[in-house]
């Protein structure tokens, strides 16, 4: 097995025992990234000269028996609107002046104090405001296993990197389902923790950073690292200690819902319904108590807030000098453009939608330890599209099965449970109850077990000629 191949676990164990060093991990890391990263083009800014250096004084501090920290030496890369010090954050669009940032936003900053070695940043689209990999910064991002096909988003270079095992960690962001819809598209664990669970900057309400990863036991480990407290954030929750070394959930008794249709949004294809059901059949095989759960959002829910989503991009939009407003992608323009027409009744009316959501998906999860659903209701589409509908009318269709976590601030995690008659991965979404971040984690664990020889092998990059 070649070192670009292993968790994060299984990197640190083979430090300690002095089978693998740093060294050798980052060059097979790089390695890696210079034979798949051509075809999907998930990075950004990646520094290859830096992240050996980073890499030589890691292996002295481990040839010292003295890790700077928990993550020391493993390979790790940040989404691009997470800010690192000394490099620009575009935020995904060609309108963004490329100011180096002055400091590193706080999930960053955890990682570095780790000792992990951010060797690349990731690519998303403009504002983040897409389930995509299209960009008008970026070089459009494809999904590893299927290259005309699209990663997700908007933590697209993120899962896309994960995907195609260019290292092990990932951070990515969520406010409405962008670190879950690219994890379910690309066969990846991704959390979205509890809101304010992993402090960052600048924070907004729904807004989170969470792992991306190929196996749970990495995301718990990045998340004991992220979750360390920054008074930067003015919404964080307060510093808690958690014991994020997880154990598989005993099952037995335990209550889950399985939603098949929330109420909102597209509904699932017949494949992704199938495969859900599947492994909700396996949590109730082991002991579980799995319920169906009747719909419980609208879709009035779901519009409410794209309109407001839609005014709070077209004021920062409208606010640009004509010039740079015209380097945007026009999809999101567009999309944005339509609030010109809102009355302050309607924006008034999305806003207070982010509240009804939350209502109805608190009550409609209380009697249960976790949700079932599907992460996505479908797999991924044309790589070139920038929303599955194609139509910036109908941008959101997508997110019914994530967003409402996002504004009732449960921890919410997607993990692979199948592929389609395609050969493209499909999504479980697990939600569990507010703040119980480990619990969804050992719930995923213990689904992990569970779970069999469903998945394929991991994409390989195409053949050279």
């Amino acid at each position: 097995m070649e070192p670009y191949e292993l968790s994060a676990v299984a990197l640190l164990e083979a430090y300690r025992s002095g089978a693998l060093s740093p060294v050798e991990a980052m060059r097979s890391v790089l390695g890696r990234a210079a034979a798949f990263d051509p075809h999907i083009k998930a990075l950004y800014l990646l520094n290859a000269e830096r992240a050996m250096a980073e890499a030589r004084q890691s292996e002295a501090r481990w040839r010292l028996r003295a890790p700077l920290g928990p993550l020391d030496g493993v390979p790790a890369t940040i989404k691009d609107n997470i800010a690192t010090k000394g490099d620009p954050t575009p935020i995904g669009t060609a309108a963004s002046e490329l100011v180096p940032a002055k400091a590193d936003a706080p999930p960053a900053a955890r990682l570095k104090e780790a000792g992990a070695i951010v060797f690349a940043k990731t690519t998303m689209p403009d504002y983040g405001m897409l389930t995509s990999g299209l960009s008008s910064f970026h070089p459009l991002t494809r999904n590893p296993w299927r290259l005309d096909r699209d990663p997700g988003g908007s933590s697209a270079g993120a899962a896309a990197a994960g995907a195609a095992r260019m290292g092990p960690l990932h951070l990515g962001t969520d406010i409405g389902g962008s670190v879950r819809l690219p994890a379910g598209w690309c066969g990846l664990v991704g959390l979205k923790p509890s809101f304010g669970r992993v402090p960052i900057d600048p924070p907004y309400w729904g807004r989170v950073a969470g792992p991306l990863t190929r196996n749970v036991a990495d995301a718990a480990l990045m998340m004991a690292t992220l979750s360390q407290p920054d008074a930067r954030d003015t919404m964080c929750l307060p510093p808690a200690a958690i014991d994020w070394a997880l154990r598989p959930l005993s099952l037995q008794g335990r209550r889950f819902s399985l939603a098949l249709d929330v109420g909102c949004g597209r509904p699932a294809v017949p494949d992704v319904r199938d495969a859900v059901a599947r492994a909700a059949a396996r949590l109730e095989q082991a002991g579980a108590i799995v319920e169906p759960q009747p719909p419980f959002l609208t879709q009035d829910m779901l519009d409410g807030i794209d309109r407001f989503f839609r005014m709070r991009s077209w004021t920062e939009i409208k606010a640009l000098p004509s010039e740079r407003r015209s380097r945007i992608l026009p999809f999101i323009v567009e999309w944005a453009e339509a609030a010109a027409r809102f009355s302050a009744e309607q924006v008034f009316h999305g806003f207070s939608q982010i509240f009804e959501m939350r209502k109805a998906a608190l009550k409609a999860t209380g009697r249960f330890d976790f949700l079932l659903s599907p992460t996505a209701p479908i797999t991924a589409y044309a790589a070139e599209w920038p929303a599955p509908s194609n139509d910036p009318r109908d941008p959101f269709g997508h997110i019914g099965f994530t967003v409402a976590f996002n504004m009732s601030e449960q921890p919410a995690a997607s993990i692979p449970c199948g592929v389609d008659r395609d050969g493209l991965p499909i999504g479980l979404q697990i939600v569990g109850r507010r703040f119980d971040d480990v619990g969804v984690l050992s719930a995923v664990m213990a689904y992990e077990a569970l779970r069999g020889e469903v998945m394929p092998p991991w994409p390989e990059p195409p053949a050279s000629n």
